[in-house]
């Protein structure tokens, strides 16, 4: 009887366990599926676009108001960049007092000076605009420093705070001519010493005014007065990006409104 049994139920048994084992692999993948939607759904978060640091840009902004009281004859006016970068603009006179303040004080330690470039705008009274760029490893910020002059005007040297200023102010003096006084050794560093003119300057030719070449009969390089074998042609100096005007305000600095100091003193005079 249990012989009987046996040979009866071994074949539904088998038949059971094959089901199940046809059923799990398909119930894996379908939760598999599951889980793979799940991970491409997600947002996808875009590692070239910084994201912007509520915290850090209000530092910034108490910092760049600090600085703003400390130094009022000079600053005349403190941005916040979406960048999360603080751009103070500055008189000429007070070019070596805030770059000092800025390095000493324990609030900033901007022990490093990363560039010094120019900007020319002819169309302004002050057509030059020197660009100090200052970082602080020790609060891992970065700050803009602005100031202005013109063609005979000179603005102070700081290779005395910074001695890495050197090459930079001379790199300044070759392409825009503007004059640091006080500085070691204020001679061209990029072109020739026989160079006339300064090649950054908006009103210098883009061809140049000599051209330099090798003489192989005096066997040395010699510049000759420059000869266009072909007519120059007008170029459009316009950005494309000057159609998109939204384009241009989105990225535009926050200003640091500024608290004036002097007419909250007279206030406290007359009372």
């Amino acid at each position: 009887m249990a012989s009987c049994l046996r040979r009866f139920l071994r074949p539904t048994v088998a038949g059971i366990l094959r089901t199940q084992a046809a059923v799990r692999p398909a119930v894996s993948s379908h939760v598999y599926k599951l889980q793979c939607t799940d991970a491409t759904t997600t947002p996808e978060v875009k590692p070239t676009v910084r994201p912007e640091n509520p915290l850090m840009q209000q530092t910034l902004f108490d910092f760049g108001e600090y600085v703003a009281e400390c130094l009022p004859k000079f600053v005349q006016s403190v941005e916040v960049t979406k960048g999360d970068e603080l751009q103070v603009m500055i008189s000429p006179e007070g070019v070596v007092p805030v770059i000092s303040f800025l390095k000493d004080h324990h609030n900033g330690q901007f022990l490093n000076i990363v560039d010094i470039a120019g900007v020319d705008v002819p169309t302004r009274p002050y057509r030059f605009e020197i660009v100090y760029l200052l970082l602080s490893l020790r609060y891992n910020a970065r700050i803009t420093v602005k100031t202005y002059t013109d063609e005979l005007t000179p603005l102070e040297s700081i290779c005395s705070i910074f001695h890495g200023a050197n090459w930079y102010e001379r790199e300044i003096w070759d392409m825009y001519g503007v004059f640091f006084a006080n500085h070691p050794d204020l001679r061209r560093i990029l072109t020739d010493y026989g160079f006339e003119g300064h090649p950054f300057r908006k009103d210098f030719p883009l061809s140049g005014y000599v051209e330099c070449r090798y003489d192989d009969e005096v066997k040395r390089v010699v510049l000759e007065p420059l000869e266009l074998s072909q007519e120059f042609r007008k170029f459009e100096s316009q950005t494309p990006w000057e159609t998109f005007p939204s384009h241009r305000t989105e990225n535009n600095p926050t200003h640091v409104p500024l608290k004036k100091i002097e007419q909250g003193n007279k206030e406290e005079e007359k009372k």
